[in-house]
């Protein structure tokens, strides 16, 4: 059971959970998601202590006025909440727009990431890539149409039609940002989110000195597995593991991301980078 706490951003309230004891590893969901996406994804063992924080407008957290939501924004407040538990260093990691976070982090406030763990990126090193397109034209047709019709339109459209046929599991995901209570208000996430990037070069990625897994699946139109390739080929040392696509088996998806993310942090050199 994760333990539970509010943390105060201007007039945003963050959900803040935590889980077991030992190495820290911060571990953030994706767009639309919530603690619950990240824990599906996560080892359940001993000796991993697992924070994770519901950005502005996911789960319980609140959306605050704040604008514009930024990959930057949630990086700075899931920073201030490893502070807060006294955290200096750590593993970071997450889930498509978690690992893009991860990467922002590792280049921006380097000396508090101690490893990276990236599960299905969506980003490599520019905004708005065309992968995430799907997610602009959803929210564009949110704050431009009644709700029915907008789902409709997209249901409807080329983009969805090619989804149903390539990614299903994606396209479920998207027609979920129609059916959410507060759709008109969180379209303001997903345009902000989606037409967003890491703010990390090419370059900066090539030089980093940061023990790094990427994990990558087919059949997945949002998180291209060549993205994964790309991110494992430039950062030195990276170690690439290809699961089962989530489209066709979900469970041992899950069980995969889990099993290569528990090898991964079951690394001495990873627990010494931790506590040096």
């Amino acid at each position: 059971m994760a333990r539970t706490a509010v943390l105060m951003r201007d007039d945003a309230r963050l959900a803040v959970f935590e889980s077991g004891q030992g190495l820290p590893v911060l571990f953030q969901h994706g767009l639309g998601g919530d603690e619950a996406q990240a824990a599906q994804a996560f080892p359940d063992l001993e000796g991993l202590r697992r924070l994770t924080i519901e950005c502005r407008g996911h789960g319980a957290s609140s959306l605050g006025s704040t604008r514009p939501f930024s990959i930057r924004m949630f990086a700075e407040d899931i920073l201030v909440a490893a502070t807060d538990r006294g955290i200096d260093r750590l593993v970071v990691g997450g889930i498509s727009m978690g690992a893009a976070i991860a990467l922002h982090l590792a280049h921006h406030h380097v000396e508090r990431v101690a490893a990276l763990v990236l599960v299905r990126p969506a980003w490599t090193f520019t905004a708005a890539p065309d992968n995430l397109a799907p997610i602009r034209v959803v929210a564009d047709l949110i704050r431009s149409h009644p709700l029915d019709e907008a789902r409709t339109l997209f249901s409807n459209s080329e983009i969805a039609a090619h989804l149903r046929e390539n990614a299903p599991d994606n396209l479920a995901s998207l027609l979920g940002y129609f059916d959410r209570p507060d759709a008109a208000a969180f379209a303001e996430v997903l345009a902000g989110i989606a037409a967003d990037g890491p703010e990390v070069s090419r370059a900066t990625a090539a030089a980093f000195a940061i023990p790094t897994i990427v994990i990558g699946n087919k059949q997945d139109a949002i998180h291209p597995l060549p993205s994964a390739h790309v991110l494992a080929e430039i950062i030195p040392g990276a170690s690439f593991v290809e699961v089962a696509a989530k489209a066709t088996d979900k469970a041992r998806h899950f069980a995969d991301v889990q099993e290569a993310i528990a090898r991964f942090l079951a690394s001495n050199t990873i627990r010494s980078l931790v506590t040096s």
